[in-house]
């Protein structure tokens, strides 16, 4: 975009229409720029979902219950630090943290609890949990078929990409090579027996919550998916038989034509990587949207609004900025949204901010009419420029990533996008302290007397307290009553397990019926594999 002049002329997009067909094509054909499917929202609307967690498992199946009933058409579940650590919460490094950020979730006891009297089989539900999200898996398999429900017919996604753990949000395990090993054995369960289940989903938005900007979010990601593709076709799978089952989770921030251009050059980018790298074939009719080729080649996005834009000074100033972040989600094509609640800025969302982030999505829907149209910002000048120059850079920090370091698995191991990310985000805190990038509320336009707006949420968190002792409770009733004898063996066939190349979705299916918990089979695991250890990442 000419910085000199602020706006785009026809003749600086030459190749825009001479190039149609190559460059973005009808809505639901290659490349997929103006979306995945022909009619995108007039055929079928975008999921609205709605992150919950907190405390005991019965707290947040309260909280499900009441998401459903105000409109929500999928469920997100937010997990405990202890969980998403691999830790029971009697574990020292547990103390303070049960249930307080999260739903705790430490053996199949818990998953049943989290999910009674939730029709599993007729909505989705999506966990967002990495480093111990096979384990996760498992129990929420075993639960399913408890109560007669067969895995085949489950729908949903679990979030399990590890390695953006290791270049973002830091909760990992296992070294790197066992930790993406463990993360592709979903993968090629799902692809054999699980049709409708998401195993991954390549997640963006914690890099970008992480620090970094748009186009590290979109190569770092889409190098990420690469990573995984390459995982599958190494153990024999066909594109076919697990692409259409990748999904893809971004971030939407406050740059608006920014982040719709991302979404649109991530599906091209995307589908033409499938193609050129992969030898992904081209469907023969774009007629049937369930044919597996044709599936292989979309990005199929679920987008939530930016965490951390979100503040702490005027938080209901946050409600306008997720608004705004949703419209941009919708704008660019998203398949599900997630609106962020204006008080997750301290906890996740209290009932009063749930409410709100799900009405702000059904007034988006349902009142602005937006869905009635296809890419309807598609053939803007500057939504082109944008989408071209960010598929452009992001193709040269993947080639860049391939040619230095082999794939995002080795660039991990020697901390190029972790030393990437930390150098943006301390440039970018720079710039909103000198003033530079403008925070409303922070530093410009600051309410000297401000009033407590979060008087409610607080107290909805005072009732939150308990929950650790009540959850270790439970936990040692669950270990005192369960068959020792069970658990021991279940233990030992993981470790032997562990040793090889198996895929051990099965051995922690077993596991877990035994009520093992999840420390006790990441330790396990920990005895073979060991542990990861961070590099320093200077800037």
């Amino acid at each position: 975009m000419p910085q000199d002049t602020g706006f785009l002329r026809p003749d600086e997009l030459p190749d825009l229409l001479a190039n149609y067909l190559e460059n973005l094509n009808d809505p639901g054909k290659f490349p997929f720029t103006r979306g995945i499917y022909p009619s995108m929202y007039r055929g079928k609307k975008p999921t609205l979902r709605q992150f919950a967690g907190h405390g005991l498992a019965q707290d947040t199946n309260e909280r499900f219950k009441t998401i459903l009933g105000l409109g929500g058409g999928g469920l997100s579940v937010a997990f405990d630090l202890p969980t998403l650590m691999g830790k029971d919460p009697d574990d020292p490094l547990s103390l303070g943290t049960v249930g307080s950020e999260g739903v705790a979730v430490t053996t199949l006891y818990d998953m049943e609890k989290l999910f009674e009297g939730i029709p599993i089989d007729q909505i989705t539900v999506s966990m967002t949990i990495n480093a111990p999200a096979p384990i996760i898996f498992a129990m929420y398999i075993v639960a399913a078929e408890k109560r007669g429900v067969a895995r085949a017919l489950l729908g949903g996604t679990i979030q399990n990409d590890i390695l953006k753990e290791y270049i973002a949000q830091k909760e990992w395990l296992f070294p790197v090579e066992k930790g993406v090993k463990f993360a592709v054995d979903p993968m090629e369960f799902c692809a054999r027996h699980m049709p409708k289940w998401h195993p991954v989903s390549i997640s963006g938005y914690h890099i970008r919550e992480a620090g970094s900007n748009a186009l590290q979010e979109l190569a770092y990601t889409l190098a990420d998916g690469m990573c995984y593709v390459e995982k599958c076709l190494a153990r024999g799978l066909r594109l076919e038989e697990f692409a259409p089952r990748l999904s893809f989770f971004f971030d939407v921030h406050n740059n608006f034509f920014e982040e719709i251009a991302k979404l649109r050059a991530s599906r091209r980018l995307w589908a033409k990587i499938l193609r050129e790298r992969y030898h992904a074939p081209l469907p023969e009719s774009y007629e049937n949207t369930k044919d597996p080729r044709l599936q292989s080649l979309w990005c199929r996005i679920h987008a939530q609004t930016a965490g951390c834009t979100l503040t702490l000074q005027e938080p209901m100033n946050n409600i306008v900025r997720v608004a705004y972040q949703a419209l941009a989600a919708i704008l660019g094509g998203a398949q599900s949204v997630h609106t962020n609640s204006f008080d997750e800025v301290i906890c996740t969302p209290t009932e009063k901010a749930l409410r709100l982030a799900i009405r702000t999505q059904q007034i988006l829907v349902h009142e602005t009419e937006i869905c009635d149209w296809v890419d309807p910002l598609g053939g803007s000048w500057l939504v082109e420029s944008l989408t071209d120059k960010l598929e452009q850079k992001a193709r040269e920090e993947i080639a860049l990533i391939y040619r230095n370091h082999g794939g995002m698995e080795g660039a991990v191991k020697a901390s190029y996008p972790q030393r990437q990310i930390a150098r943006e985000a301390y440039y970018d805190q720079r710039r909103v302290e000198r003033g530079e990038r403008k925070v409303i509320g922070v530093n410009t336009a600051v309410n000297i007397t401000q009033e407590d707006e979060l008087a409610d949420v607080r107290r909805e968190l005072q009732k939150r307290r308990g929950f650790e002792e009540l959850h270790i409770e439970n936990v040692r009733r669950i270990r005192a009553e369960r068959s020792q004898e069970a658990v021991a063996r279940a233990l030992d066939e993981i470790r032997r397990a562990a040793e090889t190349n198996l895929n051990l979705m099965p051995v922690l299916i077993e596991a877990v019926k035994t009520y093992a918990t999840l420390g006790e089979i990441c330790h396990a695991l920990q005895d073979v594999w060991g542990s990861y250890q961070e590099r320093e990442t200077p800037y």
